[in-house]
């Protein structure tokens, strides 16, 4: 197993760090590796007890931070005969109501992710009951807490934390002597929940939950929390004051919380965003270049205007004493950012590529451009894919997963008719193909709300973005022997719930590369993915570039990551930025509406309400515009990357 990055940061010295966070944070390189160490945690305080001839009690969580922890147990109980027989479980919380069976019931997630893989009791598992009538939940909730104090209180709770800063289901206001309880949840929290019931009235309003003093008498808690879109939260719980409006604040007070984080909802907090305000730091190119980006920005001035007042005014004046003057600091980092801008991304002919973003040759590349779903190529970088045709590049793309649950099901009935009718007019009496549309329009007519789409179903809408996505790369340009539909079998689940990434995963990617053996790849490196498919998609890529790395082609394949509609690079972290002019942000917004299944309301909208192009038109236009606050020139939009240098790996 990997081993954590330095807890206090490369940068900071540590002792300087105290008065800044108010809980222990360790963080890791990423959410796997995280995750496995909190297995193992979890799996030798499970076998001390058991040496002691004691029972284990667990706390434990739902949502996506515990996956990959309970996934580590199962594996450690298969293969290293972890036995789960000592061990009570007792459930953080539960809708309600909410039946067992249903595909968001926690009863369900518990069993599928731990519970049907181990060998524990099943008398010894408690999770809260979503189908309690009513006029009894408070007398159920009183003799559960009860439960859990006659067996001495949770040993270890495992906690995740949602975007208002809850854990368990104890929202913004929660009192810290609050007990398990009914409770209403709050309207963040039921938009977050969309992506697992389909619809914003599916989400129930109330659910059962462990409270903020059930939590606290656990002897011991780890807090997790994995991605971008958990940073600003996570700076606040651990930062801030203790506040009500924040309730995972609460956990400063409890002397042994331990907060594991990867490095991207790291992102935010001081040691890491800003580690000069916090500790003397061992300057680097790419630290000074993120501190005079923020000075920048924070003085409303370009970076060649910056002075010496300024960055002594801002504890910055170490960088002046090693480099003299703010003057020749300011040209390096200029300078910088200046050679990051190209609007070749496939390399420039015939030129010195020394200060280029990419290589000059060979001129003519073979390019894969990897899309997590049928959509996020020309959302993502519409513009540089439409570009790298237009400059004579072999260009490839290819769609990842079918995306199949995020049609809508009237657009599917729709497609189904119309088949239906073109056979009927057409006379092709393929009664076989009848059969099928038959039966599919059956089974949505009976589907239930929260229902998983039989496989005709998944087929047609499959099809249906299969379309959409070949309509989008043909008008980028792309020849039809060049689209590649992978349909990676871990998404093939039905409902939002995705298997890990396999070895049939990354197989399926590995054959594609040694197929064209690629001088760049372009995947998609935006964590903040609400559906999780990003960041599945994203490690199987590496996994394929690590399988491959011996390959002798590999040593000219470079690989480029884009974000999604959902986050863009920090400024210092862009290697590459390519500009658009006006006329290629309308095309790139054409690409986009050939996803007609995508369009006005996409069933996963995730926290913006906006249209996928609006929001990849409004992130671009940021991009250009934070350049040029920075003194640089002023384009129309940007489209930005970032280079992984997998030998590093």
């Amino acid at each position: 197993m990997a081993n954590p990055i330095n807890k206090e940061a490369p940068s900071v010295l540590k002792y300087q760090l105290k008065s800044v966070e108010q809980l222990p944070v360790k963080i890791w390189n990423n959410s796997s590796d995280a995750s496995i160490y909190v297995a193992q945690s979890v799996a030798l305080a499970i076998r001390q007890k058991q040496y002691e001839g004691e029972v284990m009690v667990l706390g434990l969580a739902t949502g996506s931070s515990p996956i990959r922890v309970y996934t580590e147990l199962v594996r450690m109980h298969k293969e290293e005969n972890l036995s789960f027989a000592n061990v009570i479980t007792f459930n953080l919380d539960e809708y309600y109501p909410m039946q067992p069976k249903a595909q968001q019931s926690y009863v369900r997630f518990m069993n599928e992710y731990l519970f049907d893989h181990v060998n524990i009791k099943r008398e010894n598992i408690h999770i809260p009951d979503g189908q309690i009538p009513l006029e009894e939940v408070e007398e159920y909730c009183t003799q559960y807490e009860k439960k859990i104090d006659a067996l001495g209180g949770i040993d270890i709770q495992l906690l995740g934390i949602g975007r208002t800063g809850h854990i368990g289901f104890n929202e913004p206001g929660a009192w810290k002597t609050s007990l398990t309880r009914l409770v209403r949840l709050d309207n963040i929290t039921r938009r977050d929940a969309i992506r697992e019931f389909r619809k914003a009235e599916l989400v129930p309003y109330r659910a059962i939950t462990m409270g903020i003093a059930t939590i606290m008498k656990a002897k011991r808690i780890y807090l997790m929390a994995w991605g971008q879109h958990k940073a600003s939260i996570l700076k606040r719980a651990v930062e801030d004051a203790i506040t009500s409006s924040v309730p995972s604040t609460y956990l400063q007070e409890h002397p042994r919380t331990r907060v594991i984080v990867d490095e991207a909802a790291a992102a935010e907090l001081t040691r890491i965003k800003t580690p000069w305000l916090v500790g003397i730091c061992n300057w680097n190119d790419d630290l000074i270049c993120k501190a005079v980006i923020w000075l920048s920005q924070k003085t409303t001035k370009p970076i060649l205007k910056l002075t010496d007042t300024d960055y002594n005014e801002n504890h910055l004046s170490d960088l002046i004493i090693e480099y003299a003057t703010s003057y020749e600091l300011n040209i390096k980092v200029h300078n910088r950012l200046q050679n990051t801008i190209t609007g070749w991304p496939g390399g420039k002919p015939n030129v010195d590529d020394k200060n280029r973003p990419e290589r000059a040759k060979p001129a003519k590349k073979r390019v894969i451009v990897f899309s997590p779903h049928p959509d996020d190529d020309v959302i993502s970088m519409g513009g540089t894919f439409l570009r790298l045709v237009e400059q004579g590049h072999e260009v490839h793309v290819a769609y990842q997963t079918s995306g199949n649950i995020a049609v809508h099901d009237y657009d599917a009935m729709r497609y189904i008719e119309f088949m239906q009718e073109f056979g009927t007019m057409v006379d092709l009496n393929q009664t076989d193909l009848q059969a099928i549309l038959e039966k599919a329009i059956s089974d949505l007519n009976k589907k239930q709300e929260t229902d998983v789409d039989t496989e005709e179903v998944r087929i047609i809408k499959g099809l249906i973005r299969r379309g959409e996505a070949r309509a989008g790369a043909r008008y980028c340009g792309v020849p039809n022997e060049n689209i590649h539909f992978l349909d990676l079998p871990f998404y093939e689940t039905g409902s939002t719930r995705k298997n890990p990434v396999g070895k049939a995963d990354i197989s399926i990617i590995k054959n594609l590369m040694e197929q064209i053996k690629p001088h760049q790849v372009y995947a998609a490196g935006d964590l903040a993915d609400p559906h999780g498919t990003h960041r599945v998609c994203l490690d199987a890529i590496f996994e394929a570039f690590k399988t491959l790395k011996n390959k002798k082609w590999m040593k000219d394949c470079w690989l480029w990551l884009y974000r999604g509609a959902w986050h863009e690079w920090d400024m210092h972290e862009i290697e590459m930025a390519v500009p658009l002019s006006p006329t290629e942000l309308y095309k790139k917004r054409r690409a986009i509406f050939m996803h007609q299944s995508q369009k006005d309301t996409p069933p996963f909208p995730g926290e913006d309400e906006r249209e996928f192009w609006q929001r990849a038109e409004a992130r671009n236009r940021a991009t250009a515009q934070a350049y040029h606050q920075l003194g640089l020139a002023d384009y129309e939009a940007i489209e930005a990357f970032r280079r992984w240098k997998f030998e590093a790996e």
